[in-house]
């Protein structure tokens, strides 16, 4: 039986993994609004593209994702967006207080 190497402080140590994309995911969907929903057991984000003067939407996108998982996508999300804000400065959000939000992404 093999043994796992062990890393720093006793973790096994991890696998580089090779990530490939094939074409058809590759272009991605453009989405300006995501509905999240949860249940104990998963987090499902639904990314929808709303153009204007249309009055209908179609999700893109659907992810589910364990809480686990969603927990670590808000981190990376929030130290990319702190790399973006030291070399491009501050986004805004604008027209966006918390009692005037009529789409995008929300809380």
């Amino acid at each position: 039986m093999a043994e796992k190497q062990q890393g720093k402080q006793g973790f096994p140590q991890q696998q580089k993994i090779q990530i490939s994309v094939d074409e058809s995911v590759a272009d991605g969907h453009y989405a300006n609004l995501v509905a999240i929903n949860h249940s104990p057991a998963e987090f499902v984000l639904d990314f929808v593209r709303i153009v204007p003067m249309t009055p209908k939407a179609k999700v893109q996108t659907r992810v589910l994702l364990a809480p686990i998982h969603a927990k670590g996508l808000l981190k990376a999300l929030e130290q990319n967006i702190k790399k973006y804000e030291d070399q491009h400065g501050e986004i805004k959000m604008h027209g966006r207080d918390e009692s005037d939000r009529p789409f995008g992404f929300q809380a």
